[in-house]
């Protein structure tokens, strides 16, 4: 099946400052991809690659010719202060399909508000986007990407700041929609989705492949590929402990060998360390 975006000994730098370096990478329709690695390792810069912001220094990258692309970027880089409603957000997403028309036409609102409604979140399409929690506004940007019907849907650290249970619905959410319409029984692949992630254990738990980025790839494959205390090691230059239970996977750094109370020095009270009043 012919990749829906191909990339080939891809280099990019700022100046004179590396970023990523020979990336070598297939996106394929249906696929749902997790881009993991340390803050810097240029997972936002490749998705702005992807996205065709911003061209290789060097190297090839295709795409295939009419894409439809839907981006939802990280909150921390929204402006929270424009007046705009839930819903309204979410009509943006049809600027493209609505042509010379200046107003929403009642079928595109309609279509809005079903797509909130499967998120969870039909109740809030007349609240501020502003007034909203982490995790609802996080699902009003996502129906704002859906409601585009993309083939392509990139997301940049989607559950950034969002409680524990939000961001297992998020992740929930986007596997459903990789695997909506082999579900239903057509003979297509379901929506291809990449992300970036710092949540090692929520990608693994969701993403059937993932990438391991630090300026190069360091390792693609499954989550039971990837996720190795050597790669992760080498990716994020400290020790990681890999846990595996019932086909489970959960990472997490390697403790220190001390205790909080070890770091805290204790009181001295008359001179004579460990004794209060």
């Amino acid at each position: 099946m012919r990749p829906l975006i191909e990339l080939q000994n891809v280099t990019f730098g700022y100046g004179t400052t590396p970023v990523l370096q020979e990336i070598d990478l297939h996106l394929h329709p249906g696929q749902f991809m997790a881009l993991v690695g340390p803050s810097g390792a240029g997972k936002t810069t490749l998705l702005k690659l992807m996205l065709g912001l911003i061209r290789p220094s060097a190297g090839n990258l295709t795409r295939q010719s009419a894409l439809r692309l839907a981006y939802v970027p990280q909150l921390e880089t929204v402006d929270w202060n424009f007046p705009v409603t839930a819903e309204q957000v979410v009509l943006m997403g049809r600027t493209k399909q609505s042509g010379w028309r200046p107003w929403p036409s009642r079928a595109e609102r309609q279509h809005a508000r079903d797509i909130l409604e499967q998120l969870d979140v039909g109740n809030l399409a007349q609240r501020h986007i502003r007034d909203l929690s982490g995790g609802q506004q996080q699902r009003i940007f996502l129906a704002r990407a859906l409601i585009a019907e993309p083939e392509l849907l990139v997301l940049d650290e989607p559950t950034t700041g969002v409680d524990m249970r939000s961001a297992e619905d998020i992740f929930h959410w986007l596997a459903h929609l990789s695997t909506e319409r082999s579900r239903q029984g057509l003979n297509q692949a379901g929506m291809t989705i990449v992300l970036t992630t710092h949540d090692l254990n929520m990608a693994a738990a969701h993403a059937p492949w993932m990438v391991c980025l630090n300026q190069r790839i360091i390792a693609q494959g499954t989550p039971e590929e990837v996720l190795t205390e050597p790669i992760l090691s080498e990716a994020y230059q400290g020790e990681m402990m890999v846990i595996r239970q019932n086909g489970v996977v959960f990472v997490q750094q390697k403790p220190h060998p001390h205790t909080y109370k070890e770091l805290i020095p204790e009181p001295v009270v008359g001179g004579v360390p460990g004794h209060e009043q």
